[in-house]
Order: C-alpha cells, then structure tokens, then sequence
C-alpha cells in the first residue's frame, strides 16, 4: 500500500479505520510498519533519521512535540519546514489557532488538538474526561470548529465520551483521531508504550496492553544484577580474568625486556 496522502485520509473518512501509534525508536517505527499501522506519531529527530522511512517508506508520519518546546507562530514554522522537507506527513500543533492558521496558509497539513489536552489540562480539571457535561461537550465542539476554521484537517480528539465524538463526526469535515475517545474516530491511536506494556505506572483507561514488556525488562534487570555480580565476586576471589582470557607473549621477550627495565630503572 502506498503512503497515504492528507486527501486519502479524508476520502477514506467512515469507509475505512486507520490504526496509529506514538513511537519513540526506530526499532518500534520498524516494528510498527511491517504490523501494518498505517499512521505514526514521532518525535521530530525521527523525521531526520534517513533510517526511518528506510524502515517505514508507507506510513504517514506526524511530528510532534509539546507547544511550550517549541514557541509561538513563527518557531512552529521554523520548525516544521526542515521536517517537511524530510518527509513528515502532518504536523501535530498544540498550539495557538494562529499558529495552526499559518501553518496552513504556508500549505503544511495541521492536526489539532481538542478535548483533553495533557499540555493544557489545568483549564479542564486534570487528566479526565472532557465533554462529559453539556457545557464540555459544547467546549469540545467549539474547539473542533475552530480548528477546521482555522485549516486544520485533522484534529486529535483525546478521553471525550465516544457517544459525543460520534456526535461530533457526524458534523465535521476533520479527519479525527481517538485517543481514548471512541470508534466513530477514524483512527485509533495509542502509545507504543501502552501497547507493548513499558510502563510500570497507571495504565489510561483506554490503553489496550497487547504485551508485557514491563515482566521482560525486569527480567533482563534481574539476569544483569545477576550476572555482574558474578563478574564482581570473580574478580574478588582472583578468579577472573583466568588463563583463557589472558594474552601472553615468549618468555624470552619477557627476560628480555626486564633486563632492559633492569638497566632503565
């Protein structure tokens, strides 16, 4: 399958869901390409890896990072040209509806993002729910209207109530993606961390685990405590290094060069 293009996106809305996945290593965007994840969010570095579209030539790929790492308007923009130039698909902006109206205008495909906003969650309460009152669910829509005024085409939509976000698709032209916010997104989108079960914390609610990297890793942390504590108790006990890890060289090199060090000292 080709890389998907912004307008592909949009026509596929309600005929076709589309998985995607943050990942944070090359070995998880190889991972996730050959599983057939069709869209990926990726730290903006990623993008400038020649090795990622090596090992991801089909996948729509968002950069992303966090409004406040960035700056304002014109940082955004600085910012999102080399990544265009490498190859990123789309841009996620937690940023200004200024910020997303430029970017558009300068012909960069923008994804917003509305309900909650983790950057942002201190203006709805905390990690929760947002739209689970008629007062939310209008904040969520108008937030949703405006940044399809504002050119976005897609907007990330994160813990609304599945019944307001299919409200919602029903009424927009956006191309959403669920976090967290219900099927009638038209695309699924978690963590690779949450997927492959890295974390050792709270899970989100809506995080399907898949794997249970976690129990491996401290395996791994288990056999390596093991493992140089044997190399310490070794060395203590002048057990290592033995014979066979040893380099030597002909005795008579040897008599030869502490006579000479003889005469040197």
């Amino acid at each position: 399958m080709a890389r998907p293009t912004v307008h592909d996106l949009l026509e596929a809305r309600g005929k076709h869901r589309f998985a995607m996945l943050r990942v944070e290593t090359i070995e998880e965007a190889e991972a996730a390409a050959r599983a057939g994840v069709e869209l990926l969010s990726v730290p903006p570095s990623m993008i400038i890896d020649g090795r990622f579209r090596e090992v991801a030539p089909d996948c729509f790929a968002f950069p992303g990072e966090n409004f406040y790492e960035i700056g304002g308007t014109e940082d955004f923009l600085k910012w999102a040209y080399p990544l265009y130039k490498h190859g990123a698909d789309g841009f996620y902006c937690s940023g200004s509806l200024a910020t997303i109206r430029a970017m558009a205008d300068h012909g960069l495909p923008v994804c917003g993002h509305v309900g909650l906003i983790p950057s942002k969650r201190t203006w709805t309460g905390g990690f929760k729910a947002v739209g689970k009152t008629l007062e939310t669910a209008q904040l969520v829509w108008r937030q949703v209207k405006a940044a399809e005024a504002a050119g976005a085409f897609a907007v990330e939509i994160e813990v609304v109530p599945h019944s307001i976000t299919r409200a919602i698709a029903e009424r927009t032209g956006l191309f959403l993606i669920s976090m967290g916010a219900g099927a009638a997104g038209h695309a699924q989108y978690l963590f690779t961390d949450d997927v492959l079960g890295q974390n050792r914390g709270r899970i989100p609610r809506h995080a399907k685990v898949y794997a249970d990297f976690a129990a491996h890793y401290a395996g791994l942390q288990a056999m390596r405590v093991e493992a140089m504590g044997r190399f310490v108790r070794d060395v203590h006990d002048g057990d290592y290094p033995a014979a066979q890890y040893l380099v030597d060289c002909d005795s008579a090199v040897v008599d030869a060069f502490t006579d000479w060090l003889d005469q040197e000292a």
